[in-house]
């Protein structure tokens, strides 16, 4: 049977786990101890400690594809190991391919078969600016998740996502197509920013249960027991905080997937006593 994303992220809810690790990898700052022959076995050893010490205390794994492709041929075939080895030692947790794709239908499609069927992810990140005609080939997927740009958490965010569109925030507008006219095989979900909670609150008012994925805690400051205030739907849940540099590199040295786990584990400590 075909990974289900959205059931795959309730039955992680149901535990009580709404916390993803982003396996963002930079060769500079992964420890001496996992640094191997190559590039690719160095990437491996890092994510699969990092997914070995975590896999029981998170709701999802988002790889962003930038820290990948950086690295040519042995970083994409880090990533697809990456993503097979989650599906192997944690088989019920999903896997988000952080991309933020985006252009016309033809070539989505080849997006499409990359991610989902070559990297085998069970969710993407998409930006909506082409429209959803031109997204169909993604929100026709309907055992993934599709992830849509709505307010991001990067400072400079405002600068087209505030615009104002028929007297409301752009950002807003996205909010609602997503939840409702895009939302056709519910399997639609939504970014918003962790430093921006009082946005966070709105576009929750209007979404319903629709999951969103929240960037921007950790080393970007948002605040986490705020942002679980804003952003959980009424029924506690529908939420999903993404960190990565604040877990994964939480030590330098050989002892950094303990203490990823230890910090994944303060972090989920907080969100419960919020939920």
């Amino acid at each position: 049977m075909e990974r289900n994303f959205r059931a795959l992220l309730e039955a992680q809810w149901d535990q009580q786990k709404f916390l993803c690790v982003g396996l963002d990898p930079s060769l500079e700052k992964i420890p001496e101890a996992v640094q191997r022959a190559n590039t690719r076995e160095t990437l491996i050893a890092f994510n699969r400690a990092l997914i070995d010490e975590t896999k029981d205390v998170v709701c999802a794994y988002k790889p962003n594809t930038a820290f990948y492709e950086a690295y040519g041929d042995e970083g994409w075939a880090a990533l697809r190991e990456t993503i097979e080895y989650v599906h192997e030692q944690a088989s019920s947790v999903p896997v988000i391919l952080d991309a933020k794709r985006a252009d016309i239908g033809s070539t989505n499609e080849g997006y499409v078969t990359a991610s989902f069927g070559h990297m085998r992810a069970d969710a993407i990140t998409v930006q909506p600016y082409l429209g959803s005609e031109a997204l169909a080939p993604f929100l026709e997927q309907k055992n993934k998740g599709i992830i849509v740009l709505c307010r991001t958490s990067n400072a400079g965010s405002g600068e087209l996502q505030d615009m104002i569109v028929d007297g409301e925030p752009l950002f807003m507008r996205v909010a609602q197509l997503v939840a409702g006219t895009w939302n056709q095989n519910n399997n639609c979900a939504l970014v918003v920013g962790a430093t921006y909670p009082d946005e966070l609150r709105k576009v929750r008012a209007v979404v319903g249960d629709l999951p969103i994925l929240i960037p921007g805690v950790g080393a970007q400051g948002g605040d986490l027991e705020e942002t679980v205030r804003a952003g959980r739907d009424k029924n506690g849940r529908g939420f999903i905080i993404s960190a990565s540099r604040s877990i994964i590199y939480a030590s330098g040295g050989p002892d950094f997937a303990n203490a990823a786990r230890a910090e994944a584990i303060r972090m989920n400590s907080i969100i419960a006593a919020v939920v």
